[in-house]
């Protein structure tokens, strides 16, 4: 992943603003600023649906009707005494509540979640940053490169690294499986979503003209940009691709909430992602997937009394519970890797 140096000085100085404005943990500050990035790329994603839809000459519904003051746009130029009631009062209430189609389940993962930036300053100097990115005018791969900088931050030291996979290795896994459209595609421990991100860049290359496609050599892997699926014609398969075919679970509400931001900012509108326990007796998925990826944990054990009674290897330790668990979501004859 390569960003421009005042790219990486300004996510930095994001970082650094969170510390000093008092969010010392850096899973809790890294949700937050995915608030912030959501909320603009929300607004971002609305224009995009509305030019598309106008250039087709078809009416567009905005998911803003009646909330226009929730617009980025809108409240990104208030004084921070007023920005930050109105952001934790209104616009954040509001991107928890969305319920159309391609945000029900975040929706649901939300309804949990709280706004917790304690000072004025500090909101006011975030949304500054982040509006200094310019996102909006830079194409999909550097969007995703920003926030894969951001979720980077937590292999650093005391920045929790367990969370993450080395991207190199997810691309080898993602290879061999050579997932397509069609596939449901499962990740039981999903993290940062880092495995069903790479699933689906890896399934738009495959249907992205060669010529369109550039090459970055970095480090040990290559990073693909320009991926747009050209060759994806027919609308039912986008449809496809992006409302059945990613599922991931994680026991923590935290990183179920970021996968889902990650994987919205890379261009999947509707994953499903869910914050469950998969080695427990609440989980009851069996032979529902035909690609099963995952980093299973390797640390931890689970209280026995709820180990899942369709895991019988008889061990309380969670890297060979997965394993076992990962064997059991794939349908006869399809594929896993872990």
């Amino acid at each position: 992943m390569k960003l421009e140096p005042e790219l990486k000085s300004k996510i930095d100085t994001l970082w650094d603003r969170f510390w000093s404005g008092g969010l010392s943990n850096p899973l809790s500050s890294i949700e937050q600023m995915s608030y912030l990035i959501f909320m603009k790329r929300l607004e971002d994603m609305d224009v995009a649906e509305e030019n598309r839809a106008l250039a087709k000459g078809q009416t567009y519904k905005s998911v803003f009707g009646g909330h226009e003051d929730c617009r980025w746009s809108d409240w990104k130029h208030l004084s921070a005494t007023k920005m930050l009631p109105h952001v934790r009062d209104e616009v954040f209430p509001f991107i928890k509540g969305i319920h159309d189609g391609e945000k029900t389940r975040f929706s649901e993962q939300m309804k949990d979640a709280v706004f917790i930036i304690p000072k004025p300053s500090l909101l006011q100097e975030a949304v500054a940053i982040i509006d200094d990115l310019n996102i909006t005018s830079r194409h999909e791969d550097a969007q995703g490169d920003i926030y894969e900088y951001l979720l980077s931050e937590l292999k650093t030291a005391g920045k929790n690294g367990q969370f993450r996979t080395p991207r190199h290795i997810i691309r080898m896994i993602v290879e061999l499986t050579d997932p397509d459209i069609g596939d449901r595609i499962c990740d039981p421990a999903c993290g940062t979503a880092g495995f069903l991100v790479n699933a689906y860049e890896h399934i738009i290359r495959k249907y992205t003209s060669p010529e369109l496609i550039q090459e970055d050599e970095e480090g040990e892997f290559h990073k693909f940009h320009n991926l747009i699926g050209d060759r994806i014609t027919e609308q039912k398969y986008w449809d496809l691709l992006w409302n059945e075919t990613f599922y991931g679970f994680d026991f923590d509400s935290t990183m179920a909430r970021i996968s889902l931001m990650n994987m919205i900012l890379h261009g999947i509108k509707a994953p499903q992602i869910r914050q469950m326990d998969t080695l427990s007796k609440g989980f009851e998925e069996h032979e529902k997937y035909t690609v099963v990826l995952a980093n299973p944990p390797f640390k931890g054990s689970i209280d026995k009394t709820d180990i899942n009674d369709r895991l019988t290897v008889g061990t309380t330790k969670t890297e060979i519970l997965f394993v076992e668990r990962m064997i059991n979501l794939l349908q006869v004859g399809a594929e896993g890797a872990e």
